[in-house]
């Protein structure tokens, strides 16, 4: 990395930053929903994250208060969101951009290892745009895409020390701990991505072996494992003291998985899993074109390009089947999951920086012309009306602008609901529409959404709120069960439509008279 790169991390080149900066707020803003360019974030998932960080930041405890399965940083980044406003996803937002700028950041870091700076802050946009314009960014603030940056990160430490250290030195222990911190933080977030470490930290002990340091390789995996363990302190200490660690990894570990996904022993063989996940990586290629047209050559030119030494090219290799297996070996598989995938358009990025760079020193002396140097901010802002033309005409979010937040069902629901002082609310037939958002409830009772598990408790319990009226209010879609009828009444119904299929929302409140 030369110096001017070194310059923009070490806070000496403030309107690189600045551009970076500034780079994200723009690309957040047009391509998630949860952007003020948009009348609400209304997905299911983000609103149940945001519904489970507004209780624990009022004190129930994920899990065994309100459950939910994924892990406890996305609810405390979340919980943060809340604290932002309690009613919009404006803190998400933020948190978008924040986690966006940690994106371009480690993103132009990586690029500065193989192009020049002005090149690697041009691409840098782009390169995100082409992430998060996909169809696996959906509708902005998944789990996947909270990951992203700690993925980035641990792409660029691990890089930096195959090309410019190895095989002269060992990988700094620091630098080994650090990626096993920035590996404790996706087990802590969603872990299916952690294929990507255990191939990260699989090389590195390589790298040991190849230099005859056994004892150093198994010392770097103690300290990986070390740094690894880092971020579970804060929670090894909130649920040990609040006597709900055998909670925490019920919910977490045990639900996912043996629950959600088919890692129990009565899943598909081998052979047809191998065959199922070829043909989910071809339609997730085609689904998510516009960031494989990166990665495809990209990794390509990686493994098989010139001047890299064998534990380098192996090192990409296992990087993408370790992350990729880990995404979609338990059998699931939903839009967003192939999001991680993208930080291997980070390659791709590099390798068209050094064709234009090629291109650049060449054209000019090719027509016999003295080559006129074109400012860096014109660049810079020219790569950035690029990258978000790339947004506008590939994210399926864009079209969701045009809607009108008084048309929506949950801004018509919220009317009725806040005509009750202190409201409660149960949500059913779905995971959270959204009115616990917009009407600022904090949840009433664990299972406050209707899982996609494949356990009883979840309709067994919603069934008894509902026969023993513990809500004011209910939300369901499409269907509810004729118990509803004994204390509820029918308050409002509006249909809503997404991708092609029509729902529709029904809101009960319950009878006078009946507690």
């Amino acid at each position: 990395m030369t110096e001017k790169c070194k310059a923009i991390f070490k806070g000496k080149d403030i309107p690189a930053a600045a551009y970076l900066l500034a780079s994200a707020f723009l690309l957040i803003m047009l391509a998630s929903r949860s952007s003020f360019l948009y009348p609400c974030n209304n997905w299911n998932d983000a609103n149940s994250y945001f519904s489970v960080g507004k209780a624990l930041f009022n004190g129930k405890m994920p899990y065994r208060d309100v459950f939910d399965q994924k892990g406890m940083y996305l609810y405390f980044f979340y919980g943060l969101a809340y604290l932002v406003s309690h009613t919009t996803f404006a803190g998400v937002f933020l948190l978008e951009v924040l986690l966006a700028a940690f994106d371009l950041a480690g993103i132009c870091r990586i690029l500065c290892l193989y192009v020049k700076k002005g090149t690697a802050l041009a691409l840098s946009p782009l390169t995100l745009a082409v992430i998060i314009s996909s169809y696996s960014f959906y509708w902005g603030g998944s789990a996947e895409e909270v990951n992203l940056p700690f993925l980035i990160w641990g792409l660029y430490f691990v890089l930096d020390y195959f090309k410019n250290k190895y095989p002269a030195e060992k990988m700094p222990w620091r630098t080994v701990l650090t990626g096993g911190i920035l590996a404790g933080m996706i087990a802590n977030i969603k872990f299916t991505s952690l294929g990507f470490f255990f191939a990260w930290m699989m090389c590195v002990a390589f790298s040991f072996l190849v230099l005859k340091d056994f004892w150093g390789a198994v010392k770097g995996c103690v300290i990986f494992l070390a740094g690894m363990a880092v971020p579970f302190i804060p929670w090894v200490i909130y649920f040990g003291r609040n006597h709900g660690l055998y909670e925490w990894y019920w919910g977490y570990v045990y639900i996912n998985v043996f629950v959600y996904s088919n890692l129990n022993g009565e899943g598909p063989s081998l052979w047809e899993r191998i065959y199922t996940l070829a043909k989910l990586l071809y339609w997730v290629m085609r689904k998510n074109m516009v960031y494989f047209a990166f990665v495809v050559p990209g990794v390509v030119w990686f493994i098989i390009g010139r001047g890299r030494k064998w534990l380098e090219r192996f090192l990409m290799l296992a990087l993408c089947f370790f992350l990729f297996l880990g995404i979609y070996v338990g059998g699931s598989e939903l839009p967003y999951y192939a999001l991680p995938l993208g930080v291997f358009a980070i390659p791709g990025a590099a390798l068209l920086g050094q064709i234009l760079e090629w291109g650049l020193e060449r054209i000019p002396s090719l027509a016999g012309e003295t080559p006129t140097a074109v400012p860096g901010w014109l660049v810079g802002a020219a790569s950035l009306v690029i990258s978000l033309g790339i947004i506008w005409l590939v994210s399926i979010n864009i079209p969701y602008m045009s809607e009108k937040k008084e048309d929506i069902f949950l801004y018509k629901f919220k009317k009725i609901v806040e005509e009750t002082e202190d409201p409660t609310l149960l949500n059913i037939g779905c995971l959270d529409a959204g009115l616990y958002t917009v009407c600022d409830i904090v949840l009433p009772c664990r299972w406050f959404q209707t899982q996609t598990l494949a356990i009883n408790d979840v309709q067994k319990e919603q069934e008894r709120y509902i026969v023993e009226g513990q809500t004011d209010y209910i939300i369901a879609r499409d269907s509810y069960p004729e118990a509803v009828w004994d204390k509820y009444e029918l308050a409002a119904q509006e249909p809503w439509y997404h991708e092609g299929v029509e729902f529709t929302y029904y809101l009960f409140r319950r009878k006078a008279g009946e507690q």
